[in-house]
């Protein structure tokens, strides 16, 4: 996409670009509904929560979140292997469905998933009571290297019936967009570098999310709803 200042400065950066993109193709999506069109913006947490907070005030709509974490080899904690929400969802990226049921894989599958779900009990308290069903469901993170962790997010979100799945991310590899995109109804990418290497090389300040700060972006929600 033309106009697009990377490195971005930092995630809220990054989510008011992305907000400035999709703000208008939202409301042409509404308008050639004839009506409003319900929206719900999905973050996948932590680092996705500060990206999709301005997104969802520009869209004057519910944020809340959808937890997914890699399943990863004990060799290479940041290789995505695959990936589990904390309802138990899960996809592989390249192992076959007899390796991933051996016991090493379900002990990582198991371990990823009590991750998840340790931090859904912790936000999910701070998160609008919200139904996908017949609406637009936008899923957000601060960038994509794999896409793993959203897949098995678009999976979750697909289970609930929604009108369809938008994702949006700043930044992912060349060619991503086409792996992941039978995955969803729309992909909104604003940078895809090459030489990509990761996330954080499109950043200027890429800190770690802490819980406060993720939690302190779905209680403002008041402030735009």
């Amino acid at each position: 996409m033309s106009n697009i200042i990377l490195p971005f400065r930092d995630r809220q950066d990054a989510g008011e670009q992305l907000a400035i993109a999709i703000k208008p193709e939202i409301e042409q999506w509404q308008a050639n509904l004839n009506h409003s069109g319900r929206v719900i913006v999905y973050a996948l947490p932590r680092g996705g929560l500060p990206v999709a907070k301005p997104i969802a005030q520009a869209l004057y709509c519910p944020l809340a979140v959808i937890v997914a974490k890699k399943i990863t080899s004990a060799n290479n904690q940041e290789l995505a292997v695959g990936a589990i929400t904390a309802c138990g969802q899960v996809v592989w990226s390249t192992l076959s469905e007899e390796e991933s049921q051996s016991r090493t894989w379900q002990s990582r599958q198991a371990v990823a998933q009590q991750r998840a779900q340790e931090q859904l009990a912790t936000l999910s308290p701070h998160c609008p009571t919200v139904n996908p069903q017949g609406a637009i469901a936008i899923l957000v993170d601060d960038g994509m290297a794999t896409g793993m962790t959203m897949a098995v997010a678009i999976l979750a979100t697909r289970a609930r019936c929604p009108a369809q799945i938008w994702v949006v991310t700043p930044v992912a590899p060349v060619g991503l967009e086409q792996q992941l995109g039978h995955w969803c109804d729309r992909m909104m990418i604003l940078a895809t570098p090459d030489p990509f290497l990761s996330v954080s090389r499109f950043y200027t300040q890429f800190e770690q999310v802490e819980m406060s700060e993720a939690i302190a972006c779905l209680m403002t929600q008041s402030e735009w709803l």
